[in-house]
């Protein structure tokens, strides 16, 4: 049985994840939502203005009222600086499997923050909220992408052509990976619980 816990305050090392707030909106515009080269790696295009990113986080804000919406602001723990974004989407009550995503600020790319967020969120949604799998997929032409989730202990397990179209109208294939809680525990054991704090607020 999947447990939720909506959005709790997860800290790794050297991030902060947590909910977003509406200070967030100029921030998430400059870092990650207006810019083409994050963009190329989304099914959505490049906010053309600041407005767009408002109108985007006040959904955001609005579906953290469900226990069952979990999705995280990256941040630095030292400067608090806001650099990304993760989320746990497309729950399958009757599976207990799920999909992962994540964005991260260009400045940001190649220094190890993409990895250590996405082991924190997969540490989460098989330690707490119990979920059987976890499955992501990253355009082939990014394959930077896949070293993430191969660092993250997921496997790639195919590739499905043309999976998306992107905001300029192409197709793209996309290589698919995925990991069992089996499998995670298997492997990580207790040691795992050290690498992330969890702060849930009274439910």
């Amino acid at each position: 049985m999947i447990i939720y816990y909506g959005t709790p305050a997860i800290e790794t090392e050297r991030l902060l994840l947590g909910k977003f707030t509406l200070t967030d909106t100029q921030a998430a515009f400059d870092h990650w939502l207006s810019d083409d080269r994050v963009s190329d790696n989304r099914v959505s295009a490049a906010h053309q203005s600041v407005s767009e990113t408002r109108e985007r986080m006040n959904r955001i804000l609005s579906d953290y009222e469900s226990e069952e919406f979990c999705y995280w602001a990256i941040k630095l723990k030292e400067s608090g600086e806001l650099i990304g974004e993760i989320d746990i989407y497309d729950i399958e009550e009757a599976t207990g499997n799920c999909e992962v995503s994540y964005s991260l600020g260009y400045r940001w790319w190649n220094k190890g923050y993409g990895t250590e967020a996405l082991k924190a969120v997969v540490e989460f949604g098989f330690r707490h909220m119990n979920l059987h799998k976890i499955s992501a997929a990253h355009n082939t032409d990014n394959p930077a992408s896949g070293r993430i989730m191969s660092k993250a202990g997921m496997v790639q397990e195919g590739t499905i052509r043309d999976m998306i179209r992107n905001s300029k109208r192409q197709y793209k294939d996309c290589a698919v990976y995925g990991i069992l809680q089996e499998d995670y525990l298997n492997k990580n054991g207790e040691a795992g619980r050290f690498l992330i704090k969890v702060c849930f607020t009274a439910r």
